[in-house]
């Protein structure tokens, strides 16, 4: 999921307090500063015009024999829409233990209940706010198993109970425990039979109803996630159990879904994985049947409004995949937008992380009032934000290509975001990044983003444990995604491909650490990468490298002035190899030293005919991982120091920050 909001929000408030900053100073100095550094923001644009839609026919398909995953669980579902806003479903659940103990219960997650009142833990953290959007007055929805039985009929409804295993929160009902009968050992099988009614609430946080469209997203009773030793690191095999939580998004494990969704005559159904037969209409109702398999999830969005666009895409790595658009009718026109972000994210992640397995991508852009819906991902569906724009700028496509990304990271290796969010949301905006650059010429601006994280934390910390979303979207997001970045500066961008590539093929279905794509690292690069992980992935760091000092002494030497200038340089965070550092001379030489920053500080002594003007710490600023810009320049021979970085630094800031505008 991409925070779209809070970048914005974050930026315009950084532009403002840089831009004042800026001119104040400037009015109080009475000195200007040359920079011959290259500004930072890209060019601006907008994509050709649009192209009218035709509504061409869904296609239908059929499994194939090839096994990807484990397959742990399989659904069986049957779902009906009654009222625009009730889900009355049922639901045949069977689970093949994957470990070696008895256990005699399982677990499910029940997603609705997290906006069943003000006093779930997810609203509780949220303030029922999420992205920007607001929780609508009188909003609420929940979800009620009514029926829960064995293949033999008996009833487990007296011995179903809600639990809080992270914050002890008695009013969450967001998972609950099932007692069983009968133990299951390691390698048999049980299947239970469900019935349930989940009221949707209205549109929040990925899931609910606008008007009449609905997304389906976290919608059923899902079984939890029960690891055997190996698994994610664990030593001893068990349930991995979590609420939802505020900021948290989801794990499962991989299995089969067969379901049969029930709607209005006149709705059209976008889902996880392709129908199997043409929709029926009787009774009233359209009645489908979509069949997925090799996934962790079943998402599905209905509306009478869709116009629906269908084309067949292929290349070196995606053997042959039926893209599908499910457009609002304020993008009717925009389809060709759309079809191409979603055709470049595919051929270039399928090169760089391997084969894109599943024959369908549907995505899905939701009415302007649905926006809560917008900007998700779930298996071979994604969620464009809601068509509130006649003519959008790059964020469409910077939404489909981030969405699309999730079906790697999220999709097929399919970390825990509940305890390592960045191992989804960091890799797929790195990824992303580098889509939007090679196929729109859009280059982030990483100076300004890396300013942007003022309260950096631990990437592997559970995901509520973040004090605020912005907090975790700064790490999770964009301080993962500059963790990557500084890993392919060391090593190389060739090298860094061959890194990412090995992590996904070798993990794909598998469910890594954070951990295991270190040793990924150091496999490829056969060198150790400890320290650089304890700093910026175990660890809170940050680089902050500062001119702390310049002094000039002039001297006499045979009849000629000369000045013995020293420059010194402070680290003042984490590590960081190959620090850039770059000194000006008063007549206009210029010098650059490459420090290895592994001692605290650092000062060169210089002898030369003109004295030391300024130096400056990474001066094209390439340490992507350094939140601390203002120290970086130093103005030779000022009382106020302190002026003149804020002049050089919030010069170029300003300059990125315009960039900006094209995130």
């Amino acid at each position: 999921m991409i925070p779209r909001r809070a970048k914005s929000w974050l930026t315009a408030i950084i532009a403002l307090c840089v831009v004042a900053g800026g001119i104040w100073l400037g009015l109080g100095s009475t000195r200007s500063i040359h920079s011959d550094l290259p500004a930072l923001a890209p060019e601006s644009g907008k994509p050709t015009a649009p192209v009218k839609t035709q509504t061409s026919p869904e296609s239908i398909q059929t499994p194939t024999a090839e096994v990807f995953s484990n397959r742990v669980v399989e659904y069986h579902m049957d779902v009906k829409l009654v009222d625009g806003n009730v889900l009355q479903g049922t639901q045949t659940i069977t689970w093949t233990h994957p470990g070696k103990k008895t256990v005699s219960e399982l677990y499910l997650h029940m997603y609705p209940n997290a906006f069943s009142s003000a006093d779930s833990t997810f609203m509780k953290e949220s303030g029922g706010k999420l992205r920007g959007d607001v929780m609508p007055t009188n909003g609420y929805g929940s979800m009620h198993i009514t029926e829960i039985k064995t293949e033999d009929g008996l009833s487990l409804l007296h011995r179903m109970q809600y639990v809080q295993p992270d914050d002890g929160n008695m009013k969450d009902t967001t998972l609950i425990k099932v007692r069983l009968p009968k133990p299951v050992k390691g390698g048999e099988s049980i299947t239970l039979h469900t019935r349930f009614e989940v009221k949707l609430p209205k549109i929040f946080a990925r899931m609910g109803t606008a008007d009449h469209f609905v997304m389906a997203g976290q919608w059923f009773p899902k079984l939890s996630v029960y690891e055997p030793v190996g698994t994610r690191g664990r030593t001893t095999e068990g349930w991995n159990l979590h609420q939802y939580h505020g900021n948290s998004e989801f794990y499962a494990d991989f299995g089969i879904y067969s379901v049969r969704i029930r709607v209005p005559e006149t709705y059209k159904v976008a889902a996880t994985g392709f129908p199997t037969q043409q929709a029926v209409m009787k009774n009233g109702e359209k009645i489908y049947q979509f069949y997925a398999d090799d996934v962790h999830d079943f998402a599905w969005s209905a509306s009478p409004d869709f116009v629906y666009a269908e084309e067949p895409f292929s290349a070196p790595n995606v053997p042959g995949v039926r893209i599908k658009l499910y457009l609002d009718p304020a993008h009717e026109d925009l389809k060709e937008r759309y079809f191409y972000a979603a055709k470049a994210a595919l051929s270039n992640y399928s090169k760089w992380f391997g084969p894109y397995p599943y024959s369908t991508l549907s995505i899905v852009v939701p009415p302007k009032s649905g926006n809560g819906a917008g900007g998700m991902e779930y298996p071979t569906l994604v969620t464009a934000f809601g068509a509130d724009d006649s003519a959008p700028g790059y964020d469409l496509e910077r939404t489909v290509v981030h969405e699309i990304g999730h079906q790697y990271f999220y999709g097929m290796v399919a970390s825990n975001e509940f305890e390592e969010a960045w191992l989804d949301e960091g890799f797929t905006s790195y990824a992303e990044d580098k889509v939007m650059e090679q196929e729109y010429g859009l280059i982030p601006n990483l100076p300004v983003q890396s300013g942007l994280i003022t309260s950096p934390a631990p990437l592997t910390q559970n995901s509520w444990k973040f004090d605020s979303q912005n907090q975790y979207a700064a790490n999770v997001y964009t301080r993962g995604k500059l963790v990557l970045l500084g890993i392919e500066q060391q090593v190389g961008a060739k090298t860094m491909e061959r890194i990412l590539s090995t992590y996904v093929k070798k993990y794909r279905f598998k469910h890594p650490t954070s951990s295991d794509f270190q040793k990924v690292v150091e496999q490829v690069t056969r060198t150790s990468w400890t320290d650089y992980f304890n700093q910026y992935v175990y660890g809170d760091g940050m680089a902050d490298f500062a001119v702390e000092k310049i002094t000039i002494n002039p001297i006499l030497k045979d009849g000629q002035t000369l000045y013995e200038s020293s420059v010194t340089v402070q680290k003042k965070g984490s590590e960081y190899k190959k620090v850039p550092v770059r000194i000006m001379f008063e007549d206009g030489k210029t010098m650059t030293k490459e420090w290895d920053g592994s001692e605290e500080r650092i000062t060169y002594k210089l002898t030369y005919t003109s004295p030391v003007s300024w130096a400056m710490t990474d001066p094209l600023y390439t340490i992507v991982l350094e939140n601390h810009h203002m120290n970086n320049f130093l103005k030779a021979g000022l009382d106020e120091p302190t002026k003149s970085r804020w002049s050089m630094s919030a010069t170029k800031l300003i300059e990125a920050i315009f960039g900006s505008l094209s995130w």
